[in-house]
């Protein structure tokens, strides 16, 4: 099962699919930016990424908690297209922290995961005050019966203030996480590309009893730093041309990360 192999550590592809119908910077027919999507989720795929996961970020300004019916259709568009055509396990998150509209489109196309914001203890986003859906979420995943797919929980998220839980660490917070049936717990660090505190995510790591993922700013140069405190790397921004997260997917800078995984695999696991 998804993320259960102790030896094996879990590439994550991250598609940015372009900006969705109704959004400010749209510019491209929802079938252009289907045929965009699929082409960089494919090259993840063909250069021996584990997984891959599309997130809706070009839609910035977000609404918080919320995706329109546009947004949900286009996503699940290009997440039935995707599907299709990959065999290997997909994931997506639709911003901002419209857990249950993309538990919806994963369930309706396939998918293994969603990434979930604001799972458990409300903060301070960009978008504003955000509360907790826990509860809510995983009620809602009976309902519609999708207890296939797994929620990757973040915690205490980045582009956040965790001034009002400031009083609770992040490995408490990874256990609350765990008590309200979270599948994985992300670590990230303050914003999209920018690394992890190591440190911390040792500690989780040590006492979580699910899978730790890292969420942001891993490149081939700190891998190995977080390699032996995470099961599994969701990586975008380095794997872009430049290594900035607007632009295309890279093919070399993919196959170079592939690379990089395989090494450390053999290093720890002689695989």
């Amino acid at each position: 099962m998804f993320l259960t192999n102790p030896e094996k550590k879990w590439l994550i592809g991250m598609v940015h699919v372009g900006a969705l119908p109704g959004t400010p910077r749209n510019r491209f027919s929802v079938e252009e930016i289907v045929e965009k999507a699929v082409q960089e989720a494919s090259i993840y795929a063909e250069e021996g990424a584990d997984a891959v996961m599309f997130e809706n970020m070009h839609d910035r300004p977000y609404l918080k908690r919320q995706a329109g019916p546009e947004i949900v259709a286009a996503m699940a568009r290009v997440c039935a297209e995707a599907r299709n055509v990959l065999t290997l396990p997909l994931g997506l998150q639709v911003l901002a922290g419209a857990n249950k509209e993309a538990m919806a489109i994963a369930h309706a196309c396939g998918f293994q995961f969603i990434r979930a914001e604001g799972f458990v203890f409300g903060h301070l986003a960009d978008e504003g005050m955000m509360e907790s859906d826990a509860g809510e979420l995983l009620r809602y995943r009976k309902q519609i019966g999708a207890e296939e797919v797994k929620i990757f929980a973040d915690i205490k998220k980045k582009h956040s203030s965790h001034a009002l839980t400031s009083d609770i660490s992040l490995v408490e917070t990874a256990k609350a996480a765990e008590f309200f049936l979270a599948d994985a717990i992300v670590v990230t660090g303050r914003a999209t590309g920018e690394p992890a505190d190591a440190a911390e995510a040792e500690i989780v790591y040590k006492q979580s009893r699910l899978p730790v993922i890292i969420g942001s700013g891993i490149n081939t140069n700190n891998l190995p730093l977080f390699w032996n405190y995470a099961d599994g790397f969701i990586v975008g921004s380095s794997l872009k041309s430049g290594g900035v997260w607007e632009n295309d997917v890279d093919r070399d800078r993919v196959a170079e990360m592939v690379k990089k995984f395989n090494q450390l695999r053999k290093q720890s696991y002689g695989i």
